[in-house]
This record gives structure tokens, sequence and C-alpha cells, in this order.
């Protein structure tokens, strides 16, 4: 058996216990068991595209998984999508993804290596890059993976039987890409890949082109997609309902306790990174023993802090929360935004320059759910904040910020 840092981990079902954790699927289990069984490290790979620099805790539920593997003493492998990240995946995509030049794509991937450092021991991690083998592939090389698959089998994708109904155009290259990223598992020789529910297909791609390679197909891990803080829709930065790994551990426990109670398991288990068995007791005392959730979903945001930036950051941020918002203290360090010489001092411009906010729109909808405020009044998103230098200005749950000019 090999060597594990979780000491001691003898069984196997402890191992796939740990492995699978929180998965919402694993296909197939009984493959992972045969392959664990051997006691040899096996190939670990999670894909990821950069096409955006920032982690969410979205993205860091899988990448926990790779980190359970890699804390287990088998190969993990992070693996850029360097060269599928131009072409842009169709997964879960209403339309043509926008296609990424080469600098884009490097700039976001160092920003990925930069953050990816607080979930995964990088002395120890495998990275690579799929323009190692994707790239020497050329004309012919493409033309002959193009022929492992139908375009019949390709139109089986939920996501374009809906572009296809709703008359949206489904490009060539978007066919390919599915069969770009199976192809990284035959170049790897993937024991095990790690990705969100939304990937089983491209993933499933991947075991089928092994088995055309004469490679035993990898076992797949399928976890789920974690909701947004709005409660509505998956976790996204453009949907401005994201919390990032680098945020800090003031802002991401404050973001954390915005979310509906209704999310709390899901949080527990996938954000918080809390075991199945835990998050039972945790819920069942909520209905069965009067637990406020407030107070569970204070133990929450704590936990998630404390993954990033250590146990004591945690507990400061959960004081530092009930010292602001049960006593309704402002914080004395709290940030300032200067208006200065600006053309637009307006809210929405205002926010967006200082990086408070992600764009306009996001401002406009949070200044339509009463989140932004002065004392107790109000902000419309258009408002001159001229008008209240001097004051504080709280936006949302969580974030205080004083108005100088």
């Amino acid at each position: 058996m090999f060597k594990s840092e979780v000491d001691p981990i003898t069984s196997i079902d402890e191992q796939i216990a740990i492995l699978t954790q929180g998965a919402a699927e694993v296909i197939e289990l009984e493959e992972l068991r045969r392959k664990l069984a051997r006691g040899t490290p096996l190939v670990a790979k999670l894909g990821v595209d950069p096409t955006a620099p920032v982690i969410t805790l979205g993205h860091a539920v899988v990448l926990r998984r790779l980190a359970a593997f890699q804390r287990l003493g088998h190969r993990a492998v992070f693996l850029i999508g360097d060269e599928t990240g131009r072409v842009g995946d169709p997964s879960g995509r209403s339309e043509t993804r926008r296609a990424l030049d080469e600098e884009a794509v490097e700039l976001a991937a160092a920003a990925f290596l930069e953050q990816v450092g607080a979930i995964l021991d990088l002395n120890q991690v495998e990275v690579r890059r799929n323009s190692e083998w994707l790239r020497p592939l050329g004309f012919t090389g493409a033309l002959q993976l193009a022929s492992r698959s139908t375009v019949a089998r390709m139109l089986e994708r939920e996501d374009f039987q809906k572009r296809f109904r709703d008359n949206q155009p489904i490009y060539l290259h978007e066919l390919i890409y599915p069969l770009m990223q199976g192809y990284d598992s035959v170049a790897l020789k993937a024991d095990v890949e790690l990705g969100a529910t939304e990937q089983k297909f491209n993933l499933l791609m991947g075991r089928q082109l092994q088995r055309d390679h004469g490679i035993e197909p990898q076992v797949l891990v399928l976890m789920p997609i974690l909701t947004g803080l709005d409660g509505s829709q998956k976790m996204s930065k453009s949907l401005g309902n994201y919390v990032a790994i680098n945020e800090s551990p003031d802002e991401m426990f404050g973001k954390l306790m915005s979310i509906p109670d209704r999310l709390l398991g899901e949080y527990l288990l996938l954000a918080a990174d809390m075991g199945p068995d835990e998050v039972e007791i945790r819920l069942r005392k909520v209905t069965a023993s009067g637990l406020n959730p407030r107070d569970l979903k204070a133990e929450m945001a704590e936990r998630t802090v404390a993954l990033y930036y250590g146990a004591a950051a945690g507990v400061s941020a959960r004081e530092r929360f009930a010292s602001t918002f049960s006593r309704r203290e402002v914080p004395a360090d709290a940030p300032s935004i200067r208006l200065g010489e600006a053309d637009r001092t307006d809210l929405a411009a205002v926010l967006v320059r200082a990086g408070v906010a992600a764009s306009l729109t996001e401002v406009r909808r949070l200044a339509d759910q009463g989140a932004i405020r002065v004392d107790e009044s109000r902000l419309s998103w258009g408002e001159d904040l001229r008008g209240h230098v001097g004051a504080t200005l709280r936006v949302g749950k969580h974030r205080f910020l004083r108005i100088e000019d």
C-alpha cells in the first residue's frame, strides 16, 4: 500500500469515503475500489480552462477533492487547459463561448496558479498544460480524433439540444471540444478524473477515448455545482453571487452569512468541507433542538474561512462580524472610498471603480434590493455620493465604506 499522509488509512472504504465526499455521482464506484485495491498511487486529474482569473468557492468544491487525492498519496495532476481554453467549453452554455487569445489565457492561468496554492500543495501537485499534446496533433491528428465520435453523439448533449431547439448556432469547433478534453485523459493515462456535474459528457468522452486507445477507462468523480449567494443560480463571477477564495476573511465571512437558510446543508458540505454525517447532525439540531440557523450559518462561515486562512482567522472573523452586526458597530478600520476629482461620482460608477462591485448591473441589482444604505436610508444606484461625504456606506450585510472627498 502506498504511503498516505492521513494516518492511518488502511481501509478501502475509508479512502473512498474521503475521496468521494460530497460527490453527486461516481462512475464507476466498483472500478475505483479495484484501482485502490492495487495499492499503487492513482493518477487523479482535474482540468481547468483559465477563462477568468478568479477562483470561487464553486471552483473550490472540486479542487478540494483533488486535494484529498493528494493527501492520500496519489499523483494529483492539475491540468491547465491553455489549448481548450482558447476554444471554449460549451458545457451548460446557451450560446457560443467567446474564444480567448493566448495572452488572456496566460494571464488567467497565472492568476489561477497563484490562488490554487490555498487548496493544493503546489510542491507536490503536477501542473500540466494540454497544449503539450494538443498542438502537436496538427490538422491530420485532429481529424483522426474527430473520427472517434459522430455528430449524432455530440448532439445528445442537453445544452446542444436546447440551442438547436432555440435556433441558436452550434459551431463545429464546439463539437470538437469534448474530444479535446477527452484526449487529455489519454495523454495523461488518468485513472480518475474530477469535474462538476455539468462536465459529465466531456468526462465520459475521456473514458471512451481511453478505451479506443487501449487504456483502462478512468473513474469519474462528479461534484455538485455550488449555488450562489442569491440562492437561485450557480455561483458565478459574472452574476455577482460569488465568494472568491482570496477575499479577506471578513469579506468571506460576511458574504457567507448572507446565504438563504435553505442552503445551509449544501454550504456545510461543499463550502466548509464538512462530512455528510456531521452535516446531518447539525441540521437535525436546527429542526429538533431549536438551534438558531444563524448560529449554524456562523459555524459554516467560520469553518470555510479557516480552510483558507487558518482556524484563528475564522474565529476572529466570526467575532468581528458579531461585534459589527449584532451590536450595530461600524468597524474602526472600515476602508474609505474617495471621490476626488472623478468625472462620475454616482453610486454605481464609484463602487465599480473601487472594485467593490464587478459591474454597473451588480450595483443596480444590490440597490434595487435595498442592500446599499447610508445609516438606514436606501440609496438608488444613480445617486450622487457627493451629498454623503463623511458618512458611512453599507453594502450588503458585510461591508462598510467611509465616503471621503
